[in-house]
């Protein structure tokens, strides 16, 4: 009994020595209102005439701002025209598909469009395509960014199908369904006698262009199939010089898109006729597409688009209207600040 008490107890003291000098070693953490969460804090009463003011100056800004962006796109000239189904000859429209497909018929069409307004230079040229759906998954993701960036990596066409190689195993360069489906319509201006020259030079980001497209990639063996899905490009131009493709290679959030085709760098008069003469090669008519030509104006907002001044308007009068409608309750029914007669556990049930 007695060794075993005497083990026991110089086991309790050889545990409580450790544990002392465990205590001795441990570093106590250096003092800061950081680490103790005791910086000044603000923390902001959100009273009613708080409210009321910050909506009414969120109105009052947001309102001016929705009506000068209205006039702003309102300054916007724009001429559409639809022309994939005024093309077609008219022997022809109970046909359409055969119509593009047979390369014996001509696709050259004349369209004349009347300038409604002024329009100053630089008038834009788009073209827009409805029910086109560059975003869906496998479209979007045909494509291989490593090849398009470097010529050393030529041979990569991974997630490129079903267009990545020839017949014969050769990779295509641009692969990709979205390359493959390049836009081919073509489009040149006159007025009168005279030439509207279409400006392609800078259409595309800049950033694309130095970044996302090698200066020493050319392409090959490009719509070398039977099947052709659209424009063909030139060999001997490096793939940061392919303007139209580069374009077309950012790709469309929305079935309904445009996409820039150049610039003309002459004022058009109202009442001016412009004589287009296009080349209808692209085929939307296997899918229910439609093709329209754009020709527009900019201002300092961009081109035409009244959703954001709607925005503004709608989010700034909203505001104005709630900032009324708390002022007015506030006079109607006023509640003290800090009553607790209003928390719920302070509230007397009815009936008693």
């Amino acid at each position: 009994m007695s060794s075993h008490a005497a083990g026991t107890s110089n086991g309790g003291s050889v545990d409580a020595a450790a544990g002392g000098a465990a205590r001795r070693n441990t570093r106590m953490p250096k003092y800061s209102k950081f680490t103790q969460q005791e910086l000044p804090a603000c923390k902001p009463i959100l009273t009613p005439k708080w409210v009321v003011s910050v909506f009414f100056i969120v109105g009052v800004i947001f309102v001016p701002i929705g009506v000068v962006s209205l006039l702003a796109a309102r300054d916007v000239v724009e001429i559409i025209d639809r022309y994939d189904e005024a093309c077609v000859p008219g022997n022809m429209t109970d046909n359409k598909l055969a119509y593009i497909q047979n390369e014996t018929i001509s696709k050259e069409c004349i369209r004349n469009l009347t300038v409604t307004k002024d329009m100053k230079q630089p008038i834009f040229v788009y073209y827009e395509l409805d029910n086109f759906y560059q975003n869906h998954r496998r479209y979007v993701k045909s494509r291989n960014d490593a090849q398009l960036r470097d010529k050393r990596k030529a041979n990569q066409t991974s997630a490129c199908e079903p267009e990545k190689t020839t017949a014969n195993g050769q990779p295509i360069v641009p692969c990709g369904l979205i390359a493959w489906s390049l836009f081919n319509d073509t489009y040149s201006f006159t007025r009168g006698k005279e030439n509207l020259t279409v400006d392609k030079k800078d259409i595309s980001w800049k950033s694309d262009r130095e970044h996302k497209f090698g200066k020493d990639v050319y392409p090959s063996n490009f719509q070398n199939g039977a099947l052709k899905g659209g424009a063909t490009l030139d060999p001997t131009v490096p793939l940061s010089e392919q303007e139209d493709l580069i374009v077309w290679m950012r790709t469309a959030a929305l079935p309904t898109f445009r996409k820039l085709y150049g610039r003309i760098y002459f004022d058009l008069k109202e009442n001016d006729t412009i004589t287009v003469r296009l080349s209808n090669n692209y085929n939307t008519y296997s899918f229910g597409g439609k093709k329209k030509l754009v020709l527009s104006t900019a201002t300092w907002l961009g081109g035409r688009n009244d959703f954001l001044g709607f925005a503004y308007l709608i989010v700034g009068g909203l505001c104005i209207f709630l900032a009324f409608a708390f002022t007015l309750l506030y006079f109607i029914k006023p509640r003290k600040l800090g009553d607790h007669n209003y928390l719920s556990w302070n509230r007397h049930p009815a009936g008693r």
